[in-house]
């Protein structure tokens, strides 16, 4: 019993810590996955991610990934204070013919994991 509230004093700080940066800081106010549908070939089509921030600090995005160069991403990079909203924009070039799936990882600086968007359709 000693070293276990020998351990519990020592480390529950850091648990704490762990347990805090592992909670998702946004809501999503559309759906993560996007569907274009059918699309003109070299007609670029965008959407708009937009979320909300539901920590109760001031967050930021601090960058956003695509899985390729035909996949572009634009987003807030200000600071999206707690209640307020932000956006993630994601343009997809429509160069190649056929059906394509996307995934855009967004890394906020309060969160652990990335949020992960999809796009996806069929260029005609």
């Amino acid at each position: 019993m000693f070293l276990f509230v020998c351990f519990q004093l020592i480390f529950q700080p850091f648990l704490i810590q762990v347990d805090h940066q592992g909670k998702p800081v946004v809501e999503w106010l559309i759906s993560k996955e996007y569907d274009f549908g059918e699309i003109e070939r070299e007609q670029p089509v965008s959407v708009v991610f937009e979320f909300k921030n539901i920590s109760d600090t001031p967050i930021m995005v601090e960058t956003v990934r695509t899985t390729c160069g035909c996949t572009a991403a634009s987003w807030t990079e200000t600071t999206v204070q707690p209640g307020q909203k932000g956006e993630i924009r994601v343009e997809y070039d429509a160069y190649q013919s056929g059906d394509f799936r996307k995934k855009i990882k967004v890394f906020f600086d309060k969160q652990k994991k990335p949020e992960i968007l999809k796009i996806s359709g069929f260029v005609k």
